[in-house]
């Protein structure tokens, strides 16, 4: 079972290059598997748009949490790191050009020795992706072949490639660097709607449900494993992350994610570490207790 660890931006301190370090090296040094950094490009005051994982539908973050580019600080862990896996979690897939996002995962998956991996979700705060360009009732069709863009970019060759789709066209294209791998960067869907399941099945290299538990979670996954069979696609292959808090992780809570086929829990820390002391405090315990070093 793969572990990794999500930037805690609920301290406030992830715009700052000294704690994001000694949070990415200890990480490192504790044997995790990687970093994940969530995305914000905007966080419009005061949104009408409810936060989908909160029963109050507003987001637990202040309007002021510095929130990084996350490939921008993954960028930057990468250049001061040299085991540790680099992922998002979620990249709001409609604000981004994806001739241009193609790039730059590419470039960072290159640099990085091919430790990217991207999770993509559509987003749900209308206003941030309208202030991007990006036409919120059709993100969901956007962010398809956003993906088929990006796979198309990276298969291509020295003669380039053509593509004709609905938003994007482009005839002879080269992109290069390529990533590490020939299959390109790993795509993983993120989400908790069963449209989101749909699209791991169909198009992900793997499924990443978002604030799901119980009958909801295993409702989850079996929508995207028949949405894979239906696709023509082995469901196995594609991967499953699970989420849960770094003092609840153990080895019990391993073999429950295992038996629902994920081979990757992403942890978070508690309410209760409110400063990076605490946070680190956290993982180091749970390293201890997974025997990760």
């Amino acid at each position: 079972m793969n572990l990794g660890v999500v930037m805690p931006v609920e301290l406030g301190m992830a715009g700052d290059p000294a704690t994001v370090l000694e949070f990415a090296r200890t990480a490192e040094a504790l044997g995790f598997d990687e970093i994940s950094a969530v995305e914000h490009a905007v966080v419009i005051a005061n949104t009408g748009s409810e936060y989908p994982y909160s029963p109050t539908g507003k987001s637990h973050l202040p309007d002021d949490c510095p929130l990084p580019d996350p490939l921008e600080l993954l960028s930057f862990v990468a250049g001061a790191t040299s085991r540790l896996g680099l992922a998002t979690g979620v990249l709001v897939a409609p604000n981004h050009n994806p001739v241009v996002l193609a790039k730059r995962l590419a470039t960072l998956d290159r640099l990085s020795g091919g430790r990217t991996r991207i999770c993509l979700g559509v987003g749900w705060m209308r206003e941030e992706i309208e202030a991007c360009g990006g036409d919120f009732t059709r993100r969901g069709r956007t962010t398809d072949e956003a993906i088929a863009v990006m796979r198309a970019l990276w298969a291509g060759g020295a003669d380039g490639v053509d593509f004709a789709g609905e938003f994007h066209s482009f005839h002879g294209a080269c992109s290069f660097p390529k990533p590490m791998r020939e299959s390109g960067v790993p795509l993983y869907i993120g989400g908790h709607s069963a449209a989101a399941a749909r699209r791991a099945g169909r198009l992900g290299d793997g499924f990443q449900p978002l604030g799901l538990g119980g009958d909801d979670l295993a409702a989850a996954v079996a929508v995207m494993r028949t949405a894979a069979s239906d696709a023509g696609r082995d469901p196995s292959g594609v991967a499953l992350v699970l989420g849960a808090t770094l003092p609840r992780m153990d080895a019990s809570k391993a073999e429950w994610a295992a038996a629902l086929g994920a081979d990757r829990i992403l942890l978070s820390a508690s309410r209760r570490a409110t400063t990076l002391d605490a946070v680190l405090d956290e993982m180091a315990a749970c390293a201890e207790r997974m025997h990760l070093a």
